[in-house]
C-alpha cells in the first residue's frame, strides 16, 4: 500500500477475466464518482487489448470515454460495458508468430507507456486473482491502481464476499429446484455441475439452498462409494430420485481434476468433464439411471441480484474515495459491514478456498448431505 503525491485528473477502468453480474454497476460508480471528484474517466476495452492492440479498434476507440449518459441505467445489466478477455495479460501478452505459433511477451512497458499518451493518472482494475496479480505489478511499476475484486467463484482471499457470486448461487440454486421434479419424475440421479474453479463455494452454497443430496467440493477429494450408499438407501425409503452438485474442480480420492480440454499459451487450465464422470460412475455403482446437467456459463450471466448490484456499487465508489485519499496498490474488500482498503500485495496470488472447519459446511453434515466421505 503507497501513497499518492500527483493531482488526479483522469482515471481509467479495466475489466479483466471472466465476466460476472455486477460488472457494470462498479463501471457506473467509477464512473459517476470520479466525475463527482471533477476527474474524467474512460474505460480500456477488453481488458487492457484497447491501449495493447489499438488496430483492433477504430482510430481512438480502444477507450471508451465514460459519461453520466454512457453509464446511466447500466447497473442493471449483466456482462460488461467494456468488454472482457482472460489472454490480455500485459506481462505475459500471447504474440502470434511468424511460423504460427504463440509466445507470451512481456508488454508491460507498452501499456504504461499507452497510459502515459492517454494522459491516465490512476487505474482501476476490476477482476478475480489472475486480474489482481497484474494489479498489484503494475503497482509495483509505479502505475497508481486501486483493485476490485470480481468472481463469481468468491475465492478472493482478503474479502467477505465478491460480487456476481450471490447472482450465480440464485441461478444454480433455480436450476437444482428444477432438476428436482424431473429427476423425481424419471426416478434418476442427476448430477449437477456448477463453476466454481479450485473452490467450492458455488456448489456448497447453492447445494444447500436448493436441498442437493450430496454436494463433492475440490477442497474434499471424494469417494463415489459412500454417494452410492446414499442412493440406495434413499431408493431403500420410497425416495427414488437423487440430486449431486459437482464442483468443476472436484477430484475423486487419488484421482485428477477433468479438464474439457489443454491448456493454451495464456490461458488457465479449462476445468470441467467431472459431472459426467461422476454421473456415468454412479450409474454403474447404484444401477440406477443417471444424467449430468452442465451450468456452466449460464452462471456468469444475466441481471445481478439486488445484493450484487449494491455491492459493486459500494466496491466501485470505495476504489474512487481510495484513490482520492491518495492509496495505490490497494483492494477494497468487504471487511464485516464495511469497505475497506486491503494491500494487493496481502492478497494478489492468493485463493480462498471453503473451510473445513467452517459453520457452511458443518450445516451440509449436519442435515446429512453427503460429502463423498
Amino acid at each position: 500500500m503507497t501513497a499518492l503525491h500527483q493531482p488526479i485528473r483522469r482515471i481509467a477502468i479495466t475489466t479483466g477475466g471472466g465476466d460476472a453480474p455486477g460488472l457494470n454497476a462498479v463501471i457506473q460508480a467509477v464512473t459517476r464518482s470520479a466525475l463527482q471528484r471533477g476527474w474524467t474517466c474512460v474505460g480500456i476495452r477488453d481488458g487492457y487489448d484497447g491501449l495493447l492492440r489499438p488496430e483492433r479498434y477504430g482510430p481512438g476507440e480502444g477507450l471508451i470515454p465514460l459519461t453520466l449518459p454512457r453509464v446511466d441505467g447500466i447497473a442493471a445489466l449483466g456482462g460488461t460495458l467494456l468488454g472482457s478477455t482472460n489472454q490480455g495479460n500485459p506481462f505475459a501478452y500471447p504474440v502470434r508468430q511468424a511460423d504460427g505459433s504463440t509466445a507470451l511477451i512481456d508488454r508491460s512497458q507498452d501499456l504504461l507507456d499507452a497510459l502515459s499518451r492517454e494522459r491516465v493518472d490512476a487505474l482501476v482494475a476490476v477482476g478475480g486473482d489472475g486480474s489482481l496479480a497484474i494489479a498489484h505489478r503494475l503497482a509495483q511499476r509505479g502505475l497508481p491502481v486501486v483493485g476490485v475484486p470480481k468472481t463469481i467463484d468468491n475465492d478472493l482471499d482478503g474479502t467477505v464476499t465478491t460480487f456476481g457470486f450471490d447472482t450465480a448461487v440464485a441461478f444454480a440454486s433455480e436450476c437444482i429446484d428444477r432438476l428436482h421434479t424431473t429427476a423425481a419424475s424419471h426416478h434418476r440421479i442427476i448430477a449437477v455441475e456448477v463453476m466454481g474453479r479450485y473452490a467450492g463455494w458455488i456448489a456448497l452454497h447453492a447445494g444447500l439452498a436448493g436441498g442437493a443430496h450430496a454436494i463433492l467440493l475440490p477442497e474434499l477429494p471424494f469417494d463415489l462409494a459412500p454417494v452410492a450408499e446414499m442412493v440406495r438407501r434413499r431408493d431403500a425409503q420410497g425416495q427414488s430420485h437423487s440430486l449431486v452438485v459437482v464442483a468443476e474442480g472436484a477430484h475423486p480420492r487419488g484421482g485428477e481434476r477433468a479438464l474439457s480440454g489443454p491448456a493454451e499459451a495464456g490461458h488457465a487450465e479449462r476445468l470441467g468433464g467431472m459431472g459426467e464422470q461422476v454421473s456415468q460412475a454412479l450409474a454403474r455403482l447404484a444401477g440406477k439411471d443417471a444424467r449430468c446437467v452442465v451450468l456452466g456459463h449460464l452462471l456468469r450471466g444475466g441481471s445481478p441480484s439486488a445484493f450484487d448490484r449494491v455491492a459493486a456499487l459500494r466496491f466501485g465508489a470505495a476504489a474512487v474515495r481510495a484513490l482520492a485519499a491518495g492509496l495505490s496498490g490497494v483492494m477494497v474488500a468487504l471487511d464485516g459491514n464495511t469497505v475497506r482498503p486491503v494491500p494487493l500485495a496481502d492478497v494478489a496470488g492468493r485463493m480462498k478456498a471453503v473451510p473445513l472447519d467452517g459453520d457452511t459446511l458443518a450445516t451440509a453434515r449436519d442435515l446429512g448431505i453427503c460429502l463423498g466421505q
